[in-house]
């Protein structure tokens, strides 16, 4: 997934955002509200996770701002304000999520995947088309029940694709999806994990379909429905 961490304090950002890439996600970071007003603008993410109390705009404004401009996006408030009246607001103006500082990274990591499911697929503990399987906690795929190893830019470019499945993803979306704003791929480069993903998945019912001039779109053989 792809992570916005808004926080402030550069210890635990740099904590933050070094345990979420360990564990496969994209992330970038910012701290100060105003730039992340202007990023959540203009950029999509999977999941923000955002302070409350940041520079020049505090966090609850951020988060009002975005849900004002109708934009879905999951956000995990993570804040040191732990009086009752601050969560009620938090989770009144849209906050999918609330966590007090000090945290467990496996809390927070295991709230994130929630949020992210509630938001793209449903109440299901994990991602699941036909006879493909993929287990978010674990950073596993299953295909008819057997285990198949991904490396973690295919399970990102998979996730990706499982999590707008019915939807044609571009090779732009891909790129912003799988990249921090430091790094970058080529059209090239997306097409050879798309490829590789594909024969990963050769045995099971589900193809990824190209769609010339638009991108891919992650199908079940024909069928509109899940397993």
């Amino acid at each position: 997934m792809r992570l916005l961490v808004v926080e402030d304090d550069p210890q635990i950002a740099d904590g933050l955002s070094r345990a979420l890439r360990r564990n496969g996600h994209v992330v970038d970071v910012l701290d100060r509200g105003l730039s992340a007003d202007i990023t959540l603008g203009t950029q999509d993410f999977d999941v923000v996770i955002l302070d409350l109390g940041l520079p020049d705009m505090d966090g609850i404004d951020v988060l009002r701002r975005l849900r004002g401009r109708e934009k879905r996006t999951p956000v995990l408030v993570l804040t040191a304000r732990d009086e009752l009246a601050d969560r009620v607001r938090g989770l009144d103006l849209g906050a999918d999520d609330y966590m007090v500082k000090p945290f467990e990274m496996d809390e927070l990591e295991a709230r994130i995947r929630a949020i992210a499911r509630r938001a793209h697929a449903g109440s299901g503990g994990d991602l699941v088309v036909g006879k493909l399987c993929m287990k978010l906690a674990q950073r596993r795929i299953l295909v008819d029940d057997a285990p198949v190893e991904f490396s973690p830019r295919e399970f990102a470019v998979l996730e990706i694709l499982l999590l707008r499945r019915g939807r044609v993803v571009s090779k732009a979306q891909l790129q912003e999806q799988l990249c921090a704003w430091d790094s970058a791929l080529t059209d090239g480069a997306i097409e050879l994990y798309v490829h590789r993903v594909r024969r990963k998945l050769e045995f099971s019912d589900v193809t990824i379909r190209t769609v010339r001039g638009f991108g891919y779109l992650l199908e079940n053989n024909g069928h509109s429905g899940d397993a």
